[in-house]
């Protein structure tokens, strides 16, 4: 029988409140707690609190405090990483990022959802989506990304877009929700 954690992990209705998921939340708020008071401190004291949240993360990540996510180890991060104030990752699942990419302020990325139907919501059951944006990629700030969403490489995401859908390479994209503006040139 898989557990609560299991079933989170792999896309499964799983139930948000089991005591594993919830110490590891908590572990999570300490360090985040932590990081975001104590931002404009030593930074190689910053550096380790964001090693211990997201241990999967290449060299030169800058997180502007303050910054908010569920558990941090379900998150991977490529080099030269930049995520302005106030963004939020909602790490219930995978969430994959490339390198050189940057994000806006109050950008958030959300890998968590509920049921559609009311009967099987009301149980409190969730699920996630995983989230995969490729490298060089610019969203805007207040954009929101939602599960289940891949960006390809080399993407533009306009300042307050909701990205509901697949993104390909090459694309400026905006609006809510988010569609084609113009492909990119090399």
């Amino acid at each position: 029988m898989k557990t609560e954690k299991q079933k989170m992990l792999s896309g499964e209705l799983y139930d948000a409140t089991d005591t594993e998921l919830t110490e590891d939340r908590l572990h999570a708020r300490k360090l985040i707690r932590t990081y975001n008071e104590c931002h404009e401190g030593d930074p190689n004291k910053l550096k380790n609190i964001l090693q211990k949240l997201i241990p999967n993360q290449g060299s030169n990540l800058n997180i502007q405090a303050p910054f908010y996510c569920d558990y941090g180890s379900n998150i991977t991060i490529g080099e030269d990483v930049y995520f302005n104030f106030n963004c939020v990752i909602l790490d219930v699942m995978e969430v994959k990022i490339g390198s050189r990419s940057m994000f806006g302020p109050s950008v958030q990325i959300y890998t968590a959802t509920h049921p559609i139907n009311h009967i099987e919501r009301a149980t409190g059951l969730e699920f996630a989506k995983p989230i995969t944006i490729g490298e060089d990629v610019w969203v805007g700030g207040h954009a929101v990304v939602c599960p289940g969403v891949t960006f390809g490489d080399r993407i533009v995401v306009a300042a307050g877009s909701v990205v509901t859908k697949d993104v390909p390479d090459d694309i400026i994209v905006g609006g809510n929700p988010c569609k084609i503006i113009s492909h990119l040139s090399e």
